[in-house]
């Protein structure tokens, strides 16, 4: 997750309109120039834990909320927009005043009419259990299992359109490995997530016998059975990261070949394909063998796997008895969550899901001044001059490499708060009377929207986020970085806050973000986001040292008792956020203009950037909450995002006066120096 500014003076100073008058009017929202105090623990020292030494306080008194996973500043950010959606959603579905608000309405009080929903009990999804019972051979369920991309149910194999890595101009069909319910395969096969492992097959028996299937507790061993078989076969996490090996074009006859279990040329006619002749294969041995398997599986099992995935995926759109036995499973067993949330923070987030650039559209109305897009546009501005010249600087990349790298970072695209053509909804029919048609409407208009791209130009303006997103993304193979709206606001980003303050938070994301084009994965891609090799020989030999050194630094990090963090499913996002951190400093420092720093509350200028940096990662996770990170996220813990990069900079052992002996300090020859 996750404006320019000139000399040593205030962000307020040189921000104009709204935001600069709003400046004037109140203080930072965390404390007095940007920063909470009070959030920290100075008994304990920045080199032994500078996440405790930056939030330590605000740790061990914080609470996290009965229906959340985490509790930190990117939730608080989060929770923020949502009561904004949620006004904005509400005033549609009282007083609707044009289409788009009458759907917005639509869809949300046909969730929130929970007496229906309750009344309709199982009844919506009858008819789609009906199709699964009535498969009567593996053809029809190939089709039945396609046809599942749009709609409620499951497939073994994941379909998504991509800028073909070779040809990046075009979109490509990609297919994958799927079929799983756990989160990751190591939720099959570890004994330490025999707790989760368990609970699931409670879960499956008990959503078996809601709907009255035959021998219930026979049918959810068979399909925990049937699922531990793919998950075998299934690649790990750290594996799927690798682009080259993600990267396998074949023609369908080829696919027919290879994986012969499949009648590969129905199954994409079912997905809306009809003669498609080229796919790309991602986790190309996993998808022959989960095809193999498929194969071999009595297709009663599999008509019992589906129909299981149907009432799963179905559940929280039904009565309360499938919703609450959904969230005992998927939200209190796999992160320890004690409450299910609020009926409308559901209702808001199935409205964001399902009109999102709609919903978009009023929120950046209404949230999202001018004045802020053009702040951020030539931040990234100058993040990206500081980049440049961190390349210039380095020592040992061959000029060769430095001209390429420069270019591709000269063509990365910069789009900021909101697109500037609107996505069409017109053609998306909702009631305020029907939820689970609602639903299913919508998966159908979104699938099809997704696979009319496919063999088609790659439009580089199209987003991946809504505005209302609190997050931001490099798009690797378009080459290019989107900030959505919602991401600026404090503490990332605040026109009042100290000049430092913006650096170290919105700063290093935006870093962060421009760096993802030249991490492990991204530097494997050219100016023009087609998969190439660009580097020297020694080069890249010297990058990758470095890397597998930062990875080890990570394998280190014990975030929960017993469960450390993968240092090569989180390399690419570990290297962002070192990359980040040291192309944000350099702005810092050069927007200071030659002048020093001023000293603020007895902090220099690093040691507010710094210090911003770290709260910017606050956050508070259950256990089990990181447990499932830790298996399938790319993403380091947060405590470990604000301790991994800082101790590999010599500014922080200055600032902070860090030493020998401190449990995170590292001889200089053992930081790692990457970008």
């Amino acid at each position: 997750m996750r404006l320019a500014y000139l000399a040593a003076v205030s962000a307020a100073a040189i921000l104009s309109g709204t935001l600069a008058a709003t400046a004037a009017l109140a203080g930072p929202a965390y404390g007095a120039w940007g920063v909470d105090l009070s959030a920290r623990d100075a008994s304990v020292k920045p080199g032994d834990d500078f996440f405790a030494y930056a939030n330590g306080t605000w740790d061990k008194t914080v609470k996290i909320p009965d229906d959340q996973g985490s509790t930190g500043v990117g939730y608080d950010v989060y929770n923020k927009a949502q009561d904004e959606l949620r006004a904005i959603i509400e005033t549609s579905a009282k007083a609707p005043k044009t289409a788009t608000a009458r759907q917005i309405g639509a869809l949300y009080n046909s969730f929130m009419d929970e007496a229906r929903v309750e009344a309709l009990d199982a009844k919506p999804m009858q008819a789609d259990l009906a199709a699964i019972a009535a498969v009567k051979d593996r053809a029809a369920f190939t089709r039945l299992m396609a046809e599942s991309h749009a709609g409620m149910g499951a497939s073994l194999f994941g379909l998504q359109q991509f800028p073909d890595a070779k040809t990046s101009s075009v979109n490509a069909l990609y297919i994958g490995q799927d079929g799983l319910g756990m989160p990751d395969r190591d939720y099959y096969l570890t004994e330490g997530f025999k707790p989760q492992r368990d609970a699931y097959a409670a879960y499956l028996a008990r959503t078996f016998t809601a709907i009255g299937y035959p021998d219930p507790e026979g049918a959810a061993k068979a399909v925990l059975a049937f699922e531990t078989r793919v998950a075998e076969v299934s690649w790990p996490s750290d594996e799927r990261r690798d682009i080259d090996k993600l990267y396998n074009p074949m023609s369908v006859a080829q696919l027919n070949a290879y994986a012969p279990e499949v009648d590969w040329g129905a199954y994409l006619a079912a997905v809306g394909l009809p003669g498609k002749t080229e796919v790309v294969l991602a986790e190309k041995s996993a998808v022959q063998k989960i095809a193999k398997l498929y194969g071999e599986t009595p297709l009663e099992t599999l008509k019992a796997w589906e129909t299981f995935r149907l009432v799963d995926n179905a559940s929280p759109y039904l009565s309360k008895r499938f919703a609450d036995s959904r969230f005992e499973f998927r939200s209190h067993a796999l992160q320890g969550t004690e409450a299910q949330r609020p009926r409308w923070k559901r209702g808001v987030q199935l409205v964001d899901g399902s009109l999102g650039e709609a919903l978009g559209r009023e929120y950046v109305d209404a949230q999202f001044p001018p004045e802020s897009k053009a702040a951020m546009e030539q931040l990234v501005a100058n993040l990206k001059t500081a980049m440049a010249a961190r390349i210039d600087r380095l020592s040992w990349m061959a000029p060769s490499t430095k001209a390429q790298a420069k270019d591709k970072l000269a063509r990365m695209q910069v789009l900021v708060g909101y697109p500037n053509k609107w996505r069409d909804y017109s053609r998306l029919s909702l009631d305020a009377g029907d939820l689970y048609g609602n639903v299913k409407r919508s998966s159908a208009f979104e699938w099809a929207f997704q696979m009319a791209h496919v063999d088609k130009p790659v439009d580089a303006a199209e987003w991946g986020m809504t505005p209302q997103t609190v997050n931001a993304y490099n798009g690797g193979l378009e080459n290019k970085i989107v900030f959505p709206a919602a991401i600026l606001q404090a503490p990332f980003f605040d026109p009042k806050a100290d000049l430092a303050v913006n650096y170290g938070a919105i700063g290093a994301i935006i870093g962060h973000e421009i760096t993802h084009g030249f991490d492990d994965q991204g530097r494997k891609i050219d100016a023009t986001g087609s998969l190439r090799d660009w580097w020297a020989p020694e080069d890249a030999a010297r990058f990758e040292a470095e890397a597998k050194k930062l990875g080890g630094q990570y394998d280190s990090y014990e975030a929960v008792p017993g469960s450390h963090i993968n240092g090569k499913l989180t390399m690419g996002e570990n290297i962002a956020d070192l990359g980040g951190l040291l192309v944000a400093i350099d702005a810092y420092h050069k927007a200071l203009g030659g002048k020093p720093a001023p000293v603020i509350d007895g902090l220099t200028g690093d040691q507010r950037f710094l210090m911003a940096f770290a709260q910017a990662w606050r956050d508070k996770a259950r256990a089990d909450s990181l447990k499932q990170q830790m298996a399938s996220d790319p993403h380091s813990p947060s405590q470990f995002r604000a301790i991994g990069p800082t101790r590999n900079i010599d500014l922080w052992y200055a600032a902070f006066d860090v030493q020998p002996g401190q449990r995170y300090y590292l001889k200089p020859e053992d930081r790692v120096r990457i970008w």
